[in-house]
């Protein structure tokens, strides 16, 4: 089974991207991205399932997952496959959808579709892909392209009629959450803190933000963590920052949502060996 591969540069902050290359291994839980993204399944096939809908995924489909969609992609029956995913900040991406005309706004829009079977733009990604990997390519060349390719695509992805927001005691809860993310928050805490039964409370918020709220609240975890891996922090650091009281627990569930060890993700390389 192959590592994966993650890319990142300091003056393109606004992207990053991860590249596998056998994949039968790489098991994701349920979980967010702050960040739009898009991937291209290059090799094989997998299973993809987003906003309730399941996705049978083979080479030459692309995806897309909106920020903070609860989303997941996994194997199927042990079968191969291979694929790159782009993660792209979502104000820099709205900012530009502004610029383009696309949107009367630089706030940020959910956009459709889920996946998409385009021949000509999966090349054109790969190609990105291939580019942002390229030691050769000059940074200023890896901006230029990466958004041409975007101008291209935006206009493919028409925005969605805003979702019906979570009743407003929810809205609360999921910002006390965001806010005391590193700390543990008993559910008998969250039951004062909205006046609902622990039943009620965890259905509640799992039909509209798709995850109990415990798992919110991991998921918030596992982003900081990331968020301080990209700052170089070591992994240790990371994992007392973002909550953990120790390194194994963080590097268990941070494999168990991202499908890969905080080592191979903070690593600069795309050599990076576990």
């Amino acid at each position: 089974m192959s590592t994966p591969q993650f890319w990142r540069d300091p003056s393109l902050p606004q992207i990053e991207l991860r590249k596998v290359e056998d994949g039968r291994s790489v098991c994701y839980a349920p979980h967010t991205h702050a960040q739009w993204s898009m991937g291209a399944i290059t090799r094989g096939e997998s299973s993809f399932a987003c906003a309730d809908t399941q996705h049978h995924m083979r080479a030459g489909s692309l995806v897309f997952v909106n920020p903070e969609w609860v989303h997941v992609c996994n194997p199927i029956e042990d079968r191969p496959w291979a694929y790159y995913m782009l993660y792209v900040d979502a104000a820099w991406l709205a900012a530009l959808r502004h610029r383009l005309g696309l949107s009367d706004t630089a706030v940020w829009q959910d956009l459709a579709p889920e996946v998409m079977h385009a021949p000509d733009t999966f090349a054109a990604f790969v190609r990105l892909a291939e580019d942002l990997l390229d030691p050769t390519v000059a940074v200023v060349d890896k901006r230029a392209r990466l958004t041409a390719f975007l101008a291209n695509l935006l206009p493919q992805l028409p925005a969605l009629p805003a979702r019906q927001p979570a009743p407003p005691r929810l809205r609360a809860l999921a910002a006390f959450l965001d806010a005391r993310c590193t700390e543990e928050v008993s559910l008998d805490t969250l039951c004062r803190h909205t006046e609902l039964s622990p039943g009620h409370l965890i259905r509640s918020f799992k039909r509209h933000f798709r995850m109990t709220p415990h798992a919110y609240l991991i998921n918030r975890r596992i982003q900081l963590g990331q968020s301080e891996l990209r700052r170089g922090r070591p992994i240790v650091e990371a994992a007392l920052t973002a909550g953990f009281a120790d390194q194994p627990h963080f590097q268990r569930t941070f494999k168990r949502l991202l499908a890969a060890t905080p080592r191979q993700y903070r690593a600069p390389s795309v050599d990076q060996q576990e």
